[in-house]
C-alpha cells in the first residue's frame, strides 16, 4: 500500500504573468520528469499546451501533472492567472491539500493575487509562499513581504532571505540552517555552491531568524516555554512548529527566487515537503445529502473506506473526454462500476491514466489521495461525485458564479449548424461558467461568460478546435431587475369550461428585499384559507416568473413575497390553478411595484505608469468610474475603482493607447447597483427594438 504522508497535492496559483508557469517548469526539470525547459513566451511551456495558450502566452485552462522529490509525489495542479479564467483556480483548489501562492518580486499582489487568495482562505487550502522574479528591475523582497501582509492581511514567515537585488540577484540565505544557496549564471538549476553567509548580511540573517522563532514558537508550549527561558529551539522543533503553523494556515512560509533564472526553486520544494499536508492532514470532506445538506459524515481519506471520489474538472480531447477525479477515500480499479449520486446512474471505469499535461500513462489503479483522470465516463459533469454503489454519499457540491456577458452567434453555413451544436455541448461540460442558451423569439444562440477575454477565447476554440466558423454580435451586458415599492394585492383564478374548473384566490404582499436576497417567499394564511398543500404551489408559480422582469425580460431579483390570505374551492382549487394564480399575481402586481434595473458594476484594477495616471482617472471617471485608491508602487500606480460593465468593452485597446502600451487591468464581478434613468432608458429601448425587428 502506498504511504499517503509521501503524498503533496498541491496548485500553483497567482496573478497574470508572475511566472506560475515557468515555476512548474522549473519543478518538472528539477524532479526529472522534463528534460528540456520550455519556456512561456516561446509557446513551448509543459502546461500551456492549448494552441491559445502558446500563443497568447496565458494559461487558459488548469493542467494536471506529477512528479517525484525526495521520494514524495507531488500531484500538481498549474493554474490559469487571468481573471475570466478564476473558475479553472477554484475548482482546482477545491481538490487539493496545499497550494504554492506566486507573487511578483516587482508587481508584489497584484488584483488576481487576492482574488486567488481568498478562494484558497475559502477551500481551506495550506500555502507556501514564493516570491519570484527577484532578477527583475524594480523587484523589492521586502516590499512584497510588507504587502502580503496589508493587503491579503496574511501573516508571511520569511525563511530565506535575498542575497543581490535586481540583476545583481545570485542566491537566497536559508534563515534556518544560515547557509547562502549562490547559483553561478549558466542558468542550470542544479549549478550552486553551499557558502557561509555574506558578511554584510550577517545581521539581517540573525534578526529575521530569531522574528522567524518568535512567530511561530507558540504552536508548541513546550518550544515556547524553552525559548522564553533563553534556550533556542532545535532545528527540528522549529520545523515542526512550522508545520503545524502552515497546517493550520496561522501563517505562511515564505521563499523567493527567479525561477526564469532557475535559482531558489528547490528550496520551495523542500518547503512543499516539510510545511504542506499529507492527504491525511487535511480536514475530510464534508457528505451531503442529494439535497445539498450536510449528513454529519465525512470522506476520510482512507483506501480502506468506502470509495467518495469528485469530478472537477472534464477535458476533451481526441482520445473522448477525460474526467479529472480527486480521490477521497476508498480504491479505484479499472472495469469498476461505480455510482454518480447526481444522475443516480452506473458509471463503468474504461481506462485509468496519470496525466502529465496532454501526455499520459495507463494506471491499473488508484487510491485515497490521488488526482488521476478516467476515460469512458458517460453522463459526468465538474462537481459529481462518484462513489461505491453499496455505500453511496454525495460529497459537498461545487457552486459556479453566474456569467455576466452574452453574445450571439451564429454558424456561417448550414454544415456547421449541426457541428456547433455538439462542440457547444462538449464546452459546457468543460467550463460550468460557460453557458449557451437559445433565444426562443429569435432562434439565436447565446452564450455566456465571465468576461470579453472568456467568450473571445470560446469563440477561438470553437473555430480551431471544432472547425464551426460563426458570426459573433456584439457582447451584452448581463442586467437584472428589481422593485422598489411594497404592494398589497389580490388575484383571482377562475376557469369553468364543463367538467371540473379550476379556482384559486391568493392575497399578498411584495416587497423589495435585501441586495443579495435574491427571491424570498413566505405564507402567514391562518385558519386554512389557502391549505397549506396549496403553499408550494403558490411559491412554485411566482419562482418561475422571477427569469423574466417586466421592464426589459430580465431576471428579477431581491423582493420578498408574502402569502397573507386567500380562498379554495373544495372540488375546483388544485395546485395547478395556484401555481396559475401566483403567475399571474406576478405580471399585474410587479409593474405597480416600482420595478427598476439594475446593471453589473465590476472591480476594476488598473496599472499605470505614473506619467499617464490622470488620463487614466480622467477616463475612468467618463465611463462612470468611481475610483477607490491609488496605490503608488516602484514601477507605476494601482488604481481600483468599480465601473459599470457596460461601459469597459474594449477598454484594454484603450488603456494601451492612454499608455504607450504599458498599461495593464483585470477586472471581476462585484455587485448590482440601480441603473441612472438615461441608461434604463437606454437599454429598455434597445431590447424593444430588438424584439420588434425578430
Amino acid at each position: 500500500m502506498t504511504d499517503l504522508s509521501l503524498y503533496r497535492n498541491i496548485g500553483i496559483f497567482a496573478h497574470v504573468d508572475a511566472g506560475k508557469t515557468t515555476t512548474t517548469e522549473r519543478i518538472l526539470k528539477l524532479t526529472g520528469k522534463i528534460h528540456k525547459i520550455g519556456e512561456v513566451h516561446d509557446g513551448a511551456a509543459t502546461t500551456d499546451f492549448m494552441v491559445q495558450e502558446q500563443e497568447r502566452g496565458i494559461t487558459i485552462q488548469s493542467a494536471a501533472t506529477t512528479c517525484f522529490w525526495k521520494d514524495h509525489r507531488f500531484n500538481i495542479i498549474d493554474t490559469p492567472g487571468h481573471v475570466d479564467f478564476t473558475i479553472e483556480v477554484y475548482r482546482s483548489l477545491k481538490v487539493l491539500d496545499g497550494g504554492i501562492g506566486v507573487f511578483c518580486g516587482s508587481g508584489g499582489v497584484e488584483p488576481q493575487s487576492e482574488t486567488n487568495w481568498r478562494y484558497a482562505n475559502d477551500s481551506k487550502v495550506s500555502r507556501v509562499i514564493y516570491i519570484n522574479k527577484l532578477d527583475r528591475l524594480g523587484a523589492d523582497f521586502y516590499r512584497v513581504v510588507k504587502q502580503i501582509e496589508e493587503v491579503l492581511a496574511a501573516v508571511p514567515v520569511v525563511m530565506v532571505l535575498p542575497i543581490g537585488r535586481e540583476d545583481q540577484f545570485v542566491g537566497v540565505v536559508d534563515l534556518l540552517t544560515r547557509k547562502a544557496w549562490v547559483w553561478d549564471d549558466s542558468g542550470d538549476p542544479l549549478k550552486y555552491e553551499l557558502k557561509d553567509v555574506p558578511a554584510d548580511m550577517v545581521a539581517d540573517v540573525e534578526e529575521w531568524r530569531s522574528r522567524l522563532i518568535d512567530q511561530v514558537a507558540d504552536q508548541d508550549d513546550e518550544v515556547m516555554e524553552k525559548y522564553l527561558e533563553g534556550e533556542e529551539p532545535t532545528l527540528e522543533e522549529i520545523k515542526r512548529c512550522l508545520r503545524k503553523g502552515a497546517i493550520n494556515m496561522d501563517f505562511f512560509p515564505t521563499f523567493c527566487g527567479s525561477s526564469f533564472k532557475n535559482k531558489g526553486v528547490q528550496l520551495v520544494l523542500d518547503g512543499v515537503i516539510d510545511y504542506l499536508p499529507n492527504p491525511t492532514e487535511v480536514s475530510p470532506q464534508p457528505e451531503t445529502d442529494l439535497e445539498g445538506n450536510p449528513t454529519g459524515e465525512h470522506a476520510i481519506v482512507d483506501p480502506s473506506r468506502p470509495l467518495r471520489a469528485l469530478v472537477f474538472k472534464i477535458m476533451d480531447d481526441r482520445f473522448g473526454a477525460l474526467n479529472f477525479v480527486r480521490i477521497y477515500s476508498g480504491r479505484l480499479k479499472k472495469g469498476d462500476t461505480l455510482l454518480n449520486t447526481f444522475t443516480g446512474k452506473s458509471e463503468r471505469v474504461g481506462r485509468m491514466v496519470e496525466m502529465h499535461a496532454d501526455d499520459r500513462s495507463e494506471i491499473e489503479s488508484a487510491q485515497a489521495g490521488d488526482i488521476i483522470a478516467l476515460i469512458g465516463l458517460k453522463n459526468v459533469q465538474t462537481g459529481h461525485t462518484l462513489c461505491d454503489p453499496d455505500k453511496p454519499a454525495t460529497l459537498e457540491p461545487m457552486v459556479f458564479p453566474d456569467p455576466v456577458i452574452s453574445i450571439a452567434i451564429a454558424p456561417k453555413d448550414k454544415a456547421s449548424n449541426e457541428k456547433m451544436g455538439v462542440a457547444l455541448g462538449k464546452m459546457i461540460q468543460e467550463d460550468p461558467s460557460f453557458r449557451v442558451e437559445t433565444d426562443e423569439e429569435s432562434g439565436e444562440t447565446i452564450i455566456k461568460g465571465m468576461g470579453e477575454l472568456h467568450l473571445d477565447i470560446k469563440v477561438d476554440i470553437l473555430k480551431r478546435t471544432h472547425g464551426v466558423e460563426v458570426n459573433v454580435g456584439k457582447p451584452q451586458v448581463a442586467y437584472r431587475e428589481t422593485i422598489t415599492k411594497r404592494v398589497e394585492d389580490e388575484y383571482i383564478h377562475k376557469k369553468q369550461s364543463g367538467g371540473s374548473g379550476q379556482y384559486a384566490k391568493i392575497n399578498y404582499i411584495i416587497e423589495p428585499g435585501e441586495p443579495g436576497s435574491g427571491f424570498i417567499f413566505v405564507s402567514t394564511v391562518t385558519g386554512g384559507n389557502v391549505p397549506r398543500e396549496f403553499w408550494p404551489a403558490v411559491e412554485k408559480g411566482f419562482k418561475a416568473s422571477i427569469g423574466k422582469g417586466v421592464l426589459a425580460g430580465f431576471p428579477c431579483l431581491d423582493f420578498k413575497v408574502n402569502l397573507t390570505d386567500g380562498a379554495f374551492h373544495a372540488v375546483d382549487s388544485s395546485s395547478i390553478a395556484f401555481e396559475i394564480a401566483a403567475r399571474a399575481a406576478y405580471r399585474q402586481t410587479i409593474p405597480k411595484a416600482a420595478p427598476q434595473l439594475l446593471e453589473p458594476i465590476m472591480k476594476v484594477d488598473v496599472f499605470t505608469p505614473d506619467a499617464h495616471v490622470g488620463d487614466v482617472i480622467g477616463d475612468l471617471n467618463r465611463r462612470r468610474g468611481m475610483i477607490k485608491s491609488q496605490d503608488p508602487g516602484a514601477t507605476g500606480v494601482r488604481i481600483k475603482a468599480d465601473v459599470p460593465l457596460s461601459d469597459m468593452f474594449g477598454y484594454i485597446g484603450d488603456l494601451r493607447t492612454m499608455t504607450s502600451g504599458r498599461g495593464q487591468f483585470s477586472m471581476e464581478f462585484s455587485h448590482y447597483l440601480p441603473c441612472p434613468k438615461n441608461v434604463a432608458e437606454e437599454v429598455i429601448k434597445e431590447v424593444n427594438e430588438r424584439n420588434k425587428n425578430k
